[in-house]
């Protein structure tokens, strides 16, 4: 795949510099956006009950948890969780992360096809992440094709779960944007601004997955080179 050791290292600087961008321009745009509050002044916390009141959601719960941009949906214990900045932050990105979070409760009580393939992947996408390089590795020193083929197969599971993470991700970001707009917490002036908010926490998502993809394609092609020799 690479003609030069030149041509590796540039293929990892790309590997490291994706992932290093998207995160930078995540948190750049959040730091930008937690500073502008919202017309409606809700703190994260009215933004998701409200949201989660406004579609029958009573039996969805809010917690606050430790950690920067931690928030996240818990579809086992129906409970969403949001760090400290958005639970009790009335700026745009607060309610841009809080909406997206019930965006995935709305996901899970409507039965979205891609969030319950995504949780069906879950114990094989962490059994892939966990072992695929080990077989991959094991495979290349013992020079055994097997364990290098079985390598790729596990780390095909957790590409998989990435990719199917995308839909899942897109799909809570665009009913955000329809429920914050529907329920009064943002006018319409205020729409571009929060979609940009979204939309860099979106792509800290495909850069994931691209460098995984990436890796795996990798992988392969040298599994192919190795079988040709």
């Amino acid at each position: 795949m690479f003609g030069s050791l030149g041509g590796y290292l540039i293929y990892i600087a790309i590997l490291m510099i994706i992932p290093i961008w998207a995160q930078s321009r995540v948190k750049s745009t959040y730091k930008k956006y937690s500073n502008k509050a919202t017309s409606s002044q809700m703190n994260g916390a009215e933004v998701a009950r409200k949201i989660l009141d406004d579609n029958g959601l009573y039996d969805v719960y809010i917690e606050e948890t430790r950690g920067l941009l931690s928030d996240h949906y818990d579809p086992r214990k129906k409970v969403v969780r949001l760090s400290s900045d958005i639970y009790h932050g009335r700026s745009m990105a607060s309610s841009a992360v809080a909406a997206h979070e019930v965006g995935h409760a709305i996901q899970d009580e409507q039965g979205y096809a891609f969030l319950r393939f995504r949780s069906a992947l879950v114990p094989v996408a962490n059994i892939g992440s966990n072992l695929s390089f080990v077989f991959i590795l094991a495979g290349l020193f013992l020079q055994m094709s097997g364990l290098f083929l079985l390598g790729i197969i596990f780390m095909a599971a957790a590409v998989l779960f990435q990719l199917v993470t995308l839909p899942v991700e897109f799909d809570a970001s665009n009913r955000a944007m329809g429920q914050l707009v529907s329920s009064g917490v943002i006018r319409n002036n205020e729409e571009r601004e929060t979609k940009k908010v979204l939309n860099a926490a979106a792509m800290t998502y495909v850069a994931a997955a691209l460098t995984a993809l990436a890796e795996l394609v990798r992988f392969i092609l040298m599994f192919v080179a190795s079988n040709d020799d």
